[in-house]
């Protein structure tokens, strides 16, 4: 892409290096218009004192590992000494380890004459659960990054507390509270930090091919090694869509032509990269590792295409460890050796890199400065390397478990893949007093839900039967299929070789013969004393556990439809007299039927025979009628 109208007001001074010109233009290449970085934010609440209780907006800090998804509580401390953390806190005798039973301390310092990950250093070795740096001066908030001599900062690494920039007005408060004698409590809440709509979560990594550009390239390259493996399961199984992205500027018009665009740019200084080791003499150009930062974006279109996008972690560790710069193995051979070990098409990522020659756009390249652009709520992407989850910058420790616990905080509730649930990255709330949900000890069944949030007391759902309640105290099966779980909570009881349960399902009832909640309890009743039952003159009735039995005295025989006693001889006249009408009438009616059968049948043969006979023997009538006929002619 050519400088737009509007970028350079005049060519610069031709001593101007180029490297700071590259990075001058590198705001500028949306043709003019002004870059948008985005500071990423969480929640800080006061708790105390009433006079400060509130919520409070603070910048995250771009190291450390801040509780993505999480919140922590503590209590503010304002040192004496050392106010802004440039030294060691040994040195003035001061210490904020936590004492069994305290809560853990959020250091408040002032902002000035060291580096922020300097102050969070010694803040973390102090024994500070949090860094709050008050800034000293009032502006809009910024993020707080690492130390461009980052080589030279061997502690950056070992940061683990998380830090927040908060506002000079907001400091001067906390400070003020503290001089009065008031105990700060505060309460740093990430649960919003990233956005989380649905069951899976996008995101990008903004990284480079170069390995000669010192700490940052190395930790880049180390951070793709140790996250590739839950990168790949998050991805094979649908859980996230991840997209890598790679960072080009464009030469100014005015210096295309010249020896220093030509080494570090492509397409006729359209895309470029700075030269790897800021050496225009020696090693490799920045526009072999455009390229190389180009085939990386190709091989992860060709792998998607043939939906194994997770072949781009793959390709990148292996050419990071085969085809260095210091062994000069930073080329397409190389390159292509390890895009055929993958099985993938290397023909078709050369037809996606096309001519780096070519005096026109590049497709690929062009929709990578294009995507550097922020919309929405992300910011331009100006950092290297930067995360974006979610739409939204990561800011912290570029670590396997810091960046897992910002992915996991991305999913919805309750969403969450197994590796989120880990006691790596969280723990479980439920293990502990079932997490003050209800349960049923006897069916092994709780409505305590563990997310990467914290628990939630939800009614579960059992073998496809749905339980309903509030989930904290009261849970109870529904449906069809209800008394399949635990007999459906109802009551149910075996006695005698005999079985009786109250579950229905509308809900708990006790069956015929018992009474009570159906629930807890069902009790007898008693048929005979209630005299609901076996009550004619003749009965004796016997109360049974259920139900109850009833007989009859003088050799009668029990009706229990009519709840009567009748003869057992009466019963039997009766039906022998039943069965002999039944029979005579049976009888008749063959009798009948017979008879009928025998009239229709001569009927026919009587016709049939006359039939017969009229073909061979004239009729009176008709022998009359021929003679006749003889005697005229």
């Amino acid at each position: 892409m050519m400088l737009r109208s509007g970028a350079l007001p005049a060519a610069p001074p031709p001593s101007l290096p180029l490297l700071t010109l590259v990075c001058a233009v590198a705001l500028l290449w949306c043709g003019g218009c002004e870059a948008r970085f985005v500071v990423e934010k969480n929640s800080l609440k006061v708790t105390a004192p009433d006079a400060l209780k509130g919520a409070y907006e603070c910048a995250i800090g771009n190291f450390g590992v801040p509780q993505y998804g999480g919140t922590m509580v503590g209590v503010v401390a304002y040192p004496k000494a050392n106010r802004k953390a440039c030294k060691e806190f040994d040195d003035f005798d001061i210490s904020y380890k936590a004492k069994p039973g305290a809560l853990p301390t959020f250091l408040l310092v002032d902002r000035g004459d060291c580096f922020f990950a300097k102050k969070a250093w010694d803040a973390q070795k102090a024994g500070a659960a949090a860094i709050l740096v008050a800034d000293d001066k009032d502006e809009p908030l910024i993020t707080m990054d690492t130390p461009e001599e980052s080589g030279k900062a061997d502690y950056l690494e070992n940061i683990t507390i998380p830090s927040a920039l908060i506002t000079k007005s907001f400091g001067d408060s906390l400070k003020k509270a503290i001089d009065n004698g008031d105990m700060v409590n505060v309460n740093l809440d990430w649960t919003e930090s990233l956005p989380h709509p649905d069951e899976r979560v996008e995101y990008e990594f903004w990284t480079n091919s170069n390995d000669e550009c010192g700490p940052k390239c190395d930790s880049q390259i180390e951070f793709v090694k140790s996250f590739k493996g839950a990168a790949q399961i998050l991805e094979k199984k649908g859980y996230t869509q991840f997209t890598p992205h790679y960072i080009t500027w464009y030469c100014p018009e005015a210096y295309t032509l010249s020896k220093q665009c030509k080494s570090q740019c492509i397409n006729h200084g359209r895309y470029c990269a700075p030269d790897p080791e800021q050496d225009f003499s020696k090693g490799y150009d920045g526009k072999d590792v455009v390229v190389q930062n180009l085939r990386q974006v190709c091989v992860h279109k060709v792998a998607m295409e043939n939906k194994k996008p997770w072949l781009w972690w793959d390709y990148v560790t292996d050419f990071a460890v085969r085809c260095p710069m210091k062994e000069k193995k930073y080329t397409k051979e190389c390159a292509d050796g390890v895009i055929k070990s993958l099985g993938l098409d290397h023909k078709a990522i050369d037809k996606c890199i096309g001519d780096p020659n070519a005096d026109e756009e590049n497709p690929v390249l062009k929709a990578e400065q294009d995507a550097q652009i922020g919309k929405g709520s992300r910011g331009d992407v100006t950092i290297l390397p930067t995360l974006v989850i979610n739409n939204r910058q990561y800011r912290g420790k570029l670590d396997k478990g810091a960046v897992l616990k910002a992915l996991c905080a991305g999913f919805r509730e309750t969403t969450e893949p197994s590796v989120c649930l880990t006691e790596d990255i969280q723990t479980n709330e439920c293990l502990e007093n079932n997490g003050g949900c209800w349960q049923d000890k006897a069916a092994n069944i709780t409505a305590c839900k563990d997310t990467f949030r914290g628990k939630i007391c939800e009614c579960p759902v059992v073998k496809g039967v749905k339980f309903v309640g509030d989930g904290y105290t009261h849970c109870e099966a529904s449906g069809s299929g209800r008394c399949e779980i635990n007999n459906g909570g109802c009551w149910k009881e075996t006695k005698n070789g005999r079985t009786y349960s109250a579950c229905t399902a509308d809900g708990c009832k006790c069956p015929d013969g018992f009474k009570g909640d159906g629930v807890h309890k069902c009790e007898d009743v008693d048929e005979c004393k209630e005299r609901t039952a076996c009550q004619c003159k003749e009965c004796n009735c016997k109360n049974t556990w259920g139900s109850y039995e009833c007989g009859c005295s003088g050799g009668l025989l029990y009706m229990k439809e009519h709840d009567t006693c009748i003869s057992k001889n009466v019963g039997a006249q009766v039906g022998w007299n039943f069965l002999w009408v039944v029979f005579f009438g049976l009888a008749a009616a063959g009798i009948a039927g017979y008879a009928v059968y025998k009239y229709r049948i001569r009927r026919y043969m009587d016709s049939e025979i006359r039939a017969i006979m009229a073909q061979y023997m004239p009729l009176d009538n008709q022998g009359d009628h021929h003679s006749n006929n003889h005697i005229e002619m």
